[in-house]
């Protein structure tokens, strides 16, 4: 019963375009700001009405009261607005329970008389079942496919990977819409830079403008050289897919050239070489170590390097800023006649040398000596 009546309910909306019960609601909605308007019209009249037409003064009279007055003389009740107000209260509540209530009966004969597929009097055998033979218009000289009894019907696990399959089919779509925006944008500030810009001459400033560019406005570069120069002319190199025909340089004849140019021709060739190159480096590359140049045998790379040089330096600042802050006084350091050459070095190398032997003798022999000797050693 359940399911007949869902499908009753579905087909009704569809051919209505909106549900039984949104009708009902707007209805119900529509009276109750009704009643709202009126209460709302009916307090406002009270509240602007003098307190003699409401029975007020005759009130006052019978309880023996004077009512205050305001500074125009006008009498002053202060229970009135408080008995108004709690009257409207009253009467927009008896409202509000009366709409409810008869309009929840009206709701209920709308869906069981009106808008149902099934009708009959109370206690006779309605007709039920009836939305599964009714075809709304829209439906009319609609073939549908016959399914074939022999083939399965699909599993869910089989639905949801096509449901997968097209969700990411669509993510992959919205990538690539956004991809082709952004190499448009990029073809664009591309083509914007081959284009050659007005000349200056053409466009001059106006007077007064300022020629100094602004902060983050800085134009782009623009290498329209490479296309509209004259050279660029001869060499048939041009924006364009297809090359306007050139002239020839020898004779004044005019060729149409192909939609290879010779930028083109160059390129192709200079690419086909690269192979035999290629190949000549990789036999080049062993012989490398039998192909070098030899070093110098007197080569300095001790004194010669400018790692060298460099810690030299280094050694030299540091043991300055050492002497410095020692106090000692290093004005005349580093004046001399520079490094001592190497045959001065040697000599003084042998002397040492000899110092050392003699020593080692005099160690090695303590009792040749004096005690004189040895105390005064």
């Amino acid at each position: 019963m359940a399911d007949e009546k869902r499908a009753e309910t579905a087909l009704l909306t569809e051919h209505l375009r909106y549900t039984p019960l949104t009708l009902l609601d707007d209805i119900i909605n529509t009276i109750n700001e009704l009643i709202a308007r009126a209460v709302d019209a009916a307090e406002s009249g009270l509240l602007s009405a003098p307190p003699a037409a409401l029975g007020f003064a005759q009130k006052a009279a019978g309880n023996n009261e004077i009512p205050e007055t305001d500074e125009e003389g006008n009498e002053i009740y202060p229970e009135m607005r408080r008995e108004i107000e709690e009257g409207v209260h009253q009467l927009e509540t008896l409202l509000n329970t009366a709409t409810d209530r008869n309009f929840d009966r009206f709701e209920i004969w709308v869906l069981r008389n009106v808008l149902t597929l099934s009708w009959g009097a109370k206690g006779d055998a309605k007709d039920e079942g009836l939305e599964k033979w009714v075809r709304l218009s829209h439906y009319e000289d609609l073939t549908l496919p016959t399914s074939d009894p022999t083939t399965p019907p699909p599993s869910p696990h089989a639905l949801l990977s096509l449901r997968r399959k097209l969700q990411e089919t669509q993510k992959l779509h919205t990538a690539l819409l956004a991809e082709k925006a952004r190499n448009d944008a990029l073809l664009t500030q591309f083509r914007s830079l081959l284009t050659p810009g007005p000349s200056k001459l053409e466009t001059p400033s106006p007077q007064g403008a300022s020629t100094v560019p602004t902060k983050g406005s800085s134009p782009l570069p623009s290498f329209s050289f490479l296309t509209a120069s004259p050279a660029a002319k001869t060499l048939g190199v041009s924006t364009s897919p297809n090359p306007q025909p050139h002239q020839n340089l020898t004779t004044s004849t005019t060729q149409p050239t192909t939609t290879d140019g010779p930028l083109t021709t160059n390129t192709a060739f200079t690419l086909s070489q690269l192979p035999s190159l290629r190949s000549l480096l990789a036999q080049l590359r062993p012989r490398l170590p039998s192909l070098s140049l030899p070093l110098p045998a007197d080569a300095d790379f001790e004194f010669g390097s400018e790692r060298a040089q460099e810690r030299r330096e280094y050694v030299e600042r540091q043991s300055r800023r050492v002497l410095e802050r020692r106090g000692v006084d290093i004005s005349g350091l580093g004046q001399g006649e520079g490094w001592k050459g190497r045959e001065e070095v040697r000599a003084l190398e042998e002397i040492v040398g000899m110092l050392g032997k003699g020593r080692g003798v005099a160690e090695a022999d303590p009792d040749d000596g004096a005690p004189e000797d040895r105390m005064e050693e």
